[in-house]
């Protein structure tokens, strides 16, 4: 691969939809700029008055044109959620797509991530961990592709469903018309909002063309803002494929010195301790560095606790899945993984009971966001004569999957003096750094 690829990203889908192109763009045979707007009607968009299919918008001078999108969602589901304008380089493109207009933005893979090193993180961040960062971004992303190139296209997997048990795992196929989302759902890409330092720029062409592989192939390089301490398995959290290179190690120099966190009891021990770990800090310059202003509005992620009534647990959890267990009686582990993380949870109800799965789902079902992470055990508080609590705890450890590379101890491990390859070869075992291609 000589030059470089480009990307296709989801934007929004709305009914209707404003954006202003700021620059000349060609649009068939015509010239546009300004403000412009378009809409869904039985089945085409609406453009400059006119029924179409699909909106091309190619940039007549790419490197001085963008375009503005109004109420772009990102946060989609999390605690962070909101709505900003956002502005993009490249190509707009608009598809007609369930119901709704999708807007999607076409560019080359390395100013894709010039926004999504910053959209990630702060792009403050030492230059090390942006090296890092950017080899990963896009490694995964390279590999995305490939892979949808060579599957047909899948939505949320369903495991297991019977009566006791539904297990789900929630992955990027279900991207249709476009590579990937611009929301945590694949990688945050917040167009040139996000571009703020030279060291992004310096981070991405230091690292051009460069991404990870494993015995001839591309690894699917995933990355969470915490492990907690010891990393997950990619086979817990998704489709059951193991990768060799993602190894349950300790996040710290002593890689292999870590409990056998699939056992309850040394979980539980686990996630009520504070163990070394390099995302182990309360460094506020590090912090800074690796969280956006939104994601500083939680101050917990090593270790963290969340109380619910007996009257909000249950209200939560028929809402989120959709059944009514009746009271919450119990929530049961039954099957964690590497880093103490749940795949498999029990809850029992005064109507029902049921097993579901996997992480994610634990964590939708939990939460009226997502759950910090599913690495948790839970206390029972205020017991009635008839066994329902009236109080559940939920203490637990770690933000998001837990698979790969770990945000915080890459960003604490770059102020630490590591170089960007030593960071990804703490994270992937045995991977090696491939240039794919260096030129446009």
């Amino acid at each position: 691969m000589n030059n470089i690829p480009n990307v296709k990203v989801g934007i929004l889908s709305k009914s209707a939809l404003e954006f202003t192109l700021y620059g000349q763009y060609k649009y068939l045979d015509t010239t546009l700029k300004g403000i412009h707007k378009a809409w869904f009607d039985a089945g085409e968009i609406i453009f400059d008055g006119k029924p179409c299919k699909e909106v091309l918008l190619e940039p007549i001078d790419p490197e001085n044109c963008h375009f503005g999108l109004n109420d772009v969602t990102i946060g989609v589901n999390f605690h962070w959620q909101r709505t900003e304008r956002q502005c993009f380089k490249g190509s707009l493109m608009l598809l007609c797509e369930n119901s709704a207009i999708t807007a999607i933005n076409i560019i080359n893979i390395e100013e894709y991530l010039l926004s999504v090193i910053s959209s990630e993180m702060s792009a403050t961040s030492s230059l090390e961990f942006l090296k890092a960062h950017a080899v990963i971004s896009r490694s995964w992303l390279v590999a995305q592709i490939k892979k949808k190139a060579n599957i047909a296209i899948k939505h949320d997997e369903t495991v297991a469903n019977s009566d006791e048990e539904l297990i789900k795992w929630y992955d990027r196929e279900d991207h249709k018309n476009f590579d990937v989302c611009a929301d945590d759902h694949c990688q945050r890409y917040q167009g040139i909002n996000r571009e703020s330092t030279d060291a992004v720029r310096q981070a991405i062409d230091a690292t051009r063309g460069e991404v990870l592989m494993y015995d001839g192939e591309l690894c699917d390089t995933r990355f969470s803002k915490c492990c907690g301490g010891v990393y997950e398995l990619f086979e817990n959290c998704w489709e059951p494929v193991h990768h060799d290179y993602l190894e349950a190690r300790r996040d710290g120099v002593d890689e292999n010195n870590f409990p056998d966190l699939t056992k309850e009891e040394n979980a539980a021990h686990w996630i009520m301790s504070y163990p070394k770990a390099y995302c182990n800090t309360n460094d506020k310059n590090i912090l800074t560095q690796v969280l956006n202003n939104y994601d500083q509005e939680t101050s917990d992620f090593y270790r963290w606790k969340i109380e619910y009534t007996q009257e909000q647990i249950s209200q939560l959890i028929k809402e989120r899945s959709g059944i009514d267990f009746g009271q919450i009686i119990d929530l049961q582990p039954i099957a964690r993984g590497t880093s103490g993380r749940l795949y498999k949870m029990k809850i029992v109800g005064s109507k029902r009971s049921l097993i579901i799965g996997k992480e994610l789902e634990i964590r939708r079902t939990l939460s009226k966001s997502h759950l910090y992470s599913s690495a948790f055990i839970v206390e029972r508080h205020n017991i009635s004569d008839n066994g329902i609590p009236q109080k559940f705890v939920l203490r637990g450890a770690g933000w998001g999957h837990g698979v790969g590379l770990c945000q915080i101890g890459a960003a604490v491990m770059g102020e630490k003096g590591y170089s960007y390859r030593q960071i990804l070869f703490h994270y992937f075992k045995n991977a090696t750094i491939t240039k794919l291609y260096d030129r446009l």
